[in-house]
């Protein structure tokens, strides 16, 4: 359950799978849109003579691929490009969110996740034509952009081309396992990657993105705090620096901080902060009753960013949206693993 497992090595967390269970009977047929498992360690991506510049090497958002034949890679290329020839020009006189929902990780939670943050995010900020998914298959389908670290960069340099600096807002949702160093992208036994708070800064600054909203769900996500918030920023993370977040099994929908944010209190008619206040109330409660150490969700919103931020959700929709998929906190399973029967509301 617990979302940040840890990667091996120097990354400091690795995530684990187990191994595939033998069996004599016939396999059944390949399903084209289950993502790649995690078989093999989590390789160490810095460099450096001295822990502290090992450290700061991360900064430099480190990307490794193995194992990709050229035909995969001219296919998301493509995908990717014209996904971003898709979007929306801004208009000039009004302020446009651009939404990017990326899933960092293959294991398809994440992808799931970030295909209905993204509808949702688009709804609410008006933005259907202004949204960009990144997402692998989630046994299901597979027709978006595989997300990266250089898919990321690449996305956020193209809008960056795209805005009105003084008009326009960026809302960027990651979701992926996470590590003290930053957001982790793991794709299969192929695609390896750090996203450090110090490296998306750079990127958003160098983009000339200076009006954000970024939502971060992964585990030690609250280390973007501190290197992120700002006047213009409204940064929402699913967990304090030293804490994991969780929900993050592979057969699941949402995490719990995406379940809780995205899928309820973004879909109410309400403002983000009240809904990040939602958001981490329900967390809060989930893992009390999962008796989880707390994950400690965080907000930070910038005081020029309140005022722009009424203007993008000014339109948003007056009526609720329900919520889909399965939810991330089942209490009845829960229960039913440790032979209790349900437990009464505090």
């Amino acid at each position: 359950m617990n979302r940040g497992r840890i990667i091996a090595g120097a990354v400091a967390a690795l995530l684990a799978v187990p191994a595939l269970s033998q069996s004599a009977a016939p396999a059944p047929p390949a399903n084209p849109y289950q993502p790649p498992a995690h078989t093999q360690p989590f390789p160490d991506l810095g460099s450096g003579e001295s822990r502290e510049a090992w450290r700061r090497s991360f900064d430099l958002n480190p990307e490794l691929h193995r194992g990709l034949s050229p035909a995969a890679r001219r296919a998301q290329a493509a995908r990717l490009a014209a996904a971003l020839d898709a979007l929306a020009p801004q208009q000039p006189g009004r302020a446009d969110a651009f939404v990017v929902a990326i899933a960092l990780d293959s294991d398809p939670v994440f992808a799931r996740e970030a295909r209905e943050a993204g509808r949702v995010l688009a709804a609410r900020y008006n933005a259907q034509e202004r949204t960009l998914v990144l997402a692998g298959p989630d046994g299901a389908r597979d027709d978006a952009p595989h997300g990266s670290v250089s898919a990321l960069m690449e996305a956020l340099d193209h809008i960056g081309r795209m805005i009105d600096p003084a008009e326009d807002v960026l809302v960027l949702y990651t979701t992926s396992h996470g590590t003290e160093l930053g957001l982790a992208y793991h794709w299969g036994d192929s695609g390896y990657g750090v996203v450090s708070p110090a490296g998306l800064k750079r990127a958003l600054d160098e983009a000339g993105i200076g009006r954000r909203v970024l939502i971060l769900s992964a585990c030690y996500s609250g280390v973007f705090v501190p290197v992120l918030s700002g006047p213009d920023t409204a940064i929402l993370t699913a967990a304090a620096s030293t804490r994991s977040s969780f929900g993050c099994v592979a057969e699941n929908d949402w995490t719990f901080f995406g379940d809780a944010l995205i899928n309820h209190a973004l879909r109410q008619p309400v403002g983000l902060e009240e809904a990040a206040r939602t958001a981490g109330r329900m967390v809060a409660e989930w893992e009390a009753r999962a008796r989880l150490l707390a994950s400690l969700p965080q907000v930070n919103i910038g005081a020029e960013a309140r005022a722009w931020l009424a203007e993008i959700e000014a339109a948003m929709p007056e009526v609720a949206s329900a919520p889909v998929g399965r939810p991330a906190f089942d209490e009845t399973a829960l229960n039913a693993r440790a032979g209790k029967g349900p437990r009464a509301a505090p």
